[in-house]
């Protein structure tokens, strides 16, 4: 039986406005101990931002911690329906280099997959799904 996105994705979602600011989504990242946020207009999923983007985008370029995460979230906004297959979402994000995938019902954001969540779910044994499955470092 082939397994669907709402088989392995992480329902625990964690949005911002698009309006909050780089040190409210990184308070964010931090309190909930995650490493990516999605950004929403009006409740409309239009972006996400994560630790790397708030690092190589903000970060390094001095930005200001009050700019509007709606200024840096990752580009083009790229996402896969719950009823997609898991196979259909490793070649998506193959294809577009992505760690991180959206999941979607309409335009409402009802979770997300990682590269980890896919590991653990095809690979158990690897390393990747080792690593995604342990505690996060305290």
């Amino acid at each position: 039986m082939t397994q669907t996105l709402r088989d392995v994705m992480t329902t625990d979602l964690v949005a911002c406005p698009s309006s909050a600011s780089l040190a409210e989504a990184a308070q964010l990242m931090r309190d909930k101990d995650i490493g990516t946020v999605l950004v929403t207009t009006d409740g409309t999923l239009r972006g996400i931002v994560t630790d790397r983007d708030l690092v190589v985008r903000c970060l390094a370029e001095a930005a200001d911690p009050s700019t509007a995460v709606g200024n840096v979230f990752s580009g083009e906004l790229v996402t896969a329906q719950a009823d997609d297959s898991v196979e259909s979402a490793v070649e998506l994000m193959r294809s577009r280099a992505l760690r991180r995938l959206p999941v979607v019902d309409g335009d409402q954001a009802v979770g997300i997959v990682s590269l980890g969540d896919l590991a653990r779910e095809r690979e158990p044994q690897s390393v990747l799904a080792d690593i995604s499955a342990a505690p996060a470092n305290g």
